[in-house]
């Protein structure tokens, strides 16, 4: 496996601190958000510099039911293809479910859920990983997701899930430290224990994230500073094995260039602490220990993902999906609070993403954009995608009255009419609220340091 190094992860945010900050070997970026044909130029830079850029795709679900999309994988092999990366890297997760297989309605997450650690959804992420692997040009790397809840009657532990799967696909890991931080507040898991379970020797890299506890429940933002039990869970690994390369995310909030620059040093002293804890123990350790086969393992007899296992998956999915974003009944089993705090979790995702793609919404709302939002997401599933989110959220309010200003109203009104037809009614409103937008979000600016 190629040796990576210390890296970051690239954002246009940080794309100019990112090009100028000492001792970056590698950069990982989001697949789904660069576009093969116009690279970004600092992302070119970099590449003409001999830095790797590793795409990371976020849209696959490669634990869900259904095979994976040609049309998504033939979009990350083209990525890998255009940034020259020696591997890609997706999720151990499903973000949809429904359809054709259960007999439903589509739901997308907007976000990687995690699957259960059972021998039906194992049979099904192991096809997908193979299919995936077939439709790729370079070697595919997995990552352990982050869970605010647990499946009722799993199978099998993180450590033992991760080994089958790796011993038989052959697919490398990329472990997220900071996500096995969260399994252990939010679930009761123990780090340690995950760690003595992986196969250490199919790591491909790791991820370092910050997160912050709310009423005991760990919420992996990815736009906060990593705390030290996460660098400690990074020493326990790197006392084990010498990880290939390490990776800072951050997405969110990002703070002054020093302070990232801060980060990518305690994660270094991380990995000095963990090298100097190992001693002839590791050589011991790691002969008894369990290693990925360098070929891809051929399936036990009778372990298929086809047929009913994806069926009985797929109901599964669909009803935990449906009561996430549809306020359905949540299944047997699950805890009922967990799953509330996933529900405006991914609703609070949701209304931040809108936020982004429509940002005179916050504008025209002002501080009631979030809760109106909220009340609005919760129980009414994504459809149509995120543009088409923020009309309906537009064209509900209206009809129901709000905003309460007469203004704020009016504008809304424009700003809908303005989108939501076949052409476009006039420019002038819309060269109005684009101007607005301006003064208000520069008048914002010089308060965004911090969180």
């Amino acid at each position: 496996m190629e040796r990576l190094g210390t890296g970051i992860g690239w954002r246009p945010e940080i794309a100019d601190a990112v090009e100028r900050m000492p001792g970056v070997d590698w950069v990982e970026v989001v697949a789904e958000n660069i576009c093969p044909d116009h690279l970004p130029a600092s992302l070119r830079r970099l590449r003409e510099r001999g830095v790797t850029v590793v795409p990371h795709g976020v849209s696959l679900g490669l634990g869900g039911a259904e095979r994976p999309d040609p049309h998504r994988l033939a979009a990350l092999a083209e990525r890998a293809g255009a940034l020259g990366s020696p591997l890609v890297t997706e999720h151990i997760a499903f973000v949809r479910a429904g359809g054709p297989p259960t007999a439903s309605a589509r739901l997308e997450a907007g976000h990687l859920l995690p699957v259960p650690r059972t021998r039906d959804a194992l049979d099904v992420l192991c096809e997908n990983v193979r299919i995936a692997q077939d439709a790729l040009p370079v070697p595919l790397a997995v990552e352990n997701i982050a869970a605010l809840f647990s499946w009722p009657d799993e199978e099998m532990t993180e450590g033992q899930f991760l080994y089958e799967l790796a011993d038989r696909t052959g697919v490398r890991l990329l472990i997220d430290v900071a996500n096995l931080h969260t399994n252990h507040v939010n679930r009761g898991e123990d780090p340690a224990e995950a760690l003595a379970g992986l196969p250490l020797e199919a790591i491909a890299y790791v991820h370092v994230a910050g997160g912050y506890e709310r009423d005991g429940v760990w919420h992996d933002s990815h736009a906060h500073p990593v705390p030290r039990p996460v660098l400690d869970i990074l020493t326990g690994l790197a006392s084990r094995v010498a990880p290939p390369g390490v990776l800072l995310e951050r997405d969110e909030n990002f703070p002054e260039p020093a302070e990232l620059e801060g980060e990518l040093d305690a994660i270094r002293a991380a990995l000095r602490a963990g090298r100097h804890a190992a001693t002839g123990a590791r050589a011991e350790g790691a002969g008894a220990g369990a290693a990925a086969p360098s070929g891809r393992a051929q399936a036990p007899a009778g372990a298929s993902g086809s047929g009913p296992a994806r069926q009985r998956l797929g109901l599964a999915q669909a009803a935990l999906l449906s009561a996430l974003v549809a306020g359905t009944p949540a299944p047997e089993g699950f805890d009922r609070v967990r799953l509330r705090v996933q529900a405006r979790a991914l609703a609070a995702k949701r209304a931040g993403i809108v936020a982004k793609v429509a940002p005179e919404l916050p504008v025209i709302l002002g501080e009631g954009y979030r809760t109106l939002f909220l009340a609005y997401a919760l129980g009414r599933p994504l459809t149509g995608g995120y543009r088409r989110d923020a009309l309906d959220f537009a064209g509900l309010l209206l009809s129901d009255g709000l905003p309460e200003d007469p203004r704020a109203r009016r504008e809304l009104r424009e700003w809908w009419l303005e989108r939501s037809g076949p052409a476009p009614r006039s420019r002038r409103p819309a060269v109005r609220l684009a101007r607005a937008t301006r003064r208000v979000l520069s008048r914002r600016r010089p308060e965004r340091s911090g969180k």
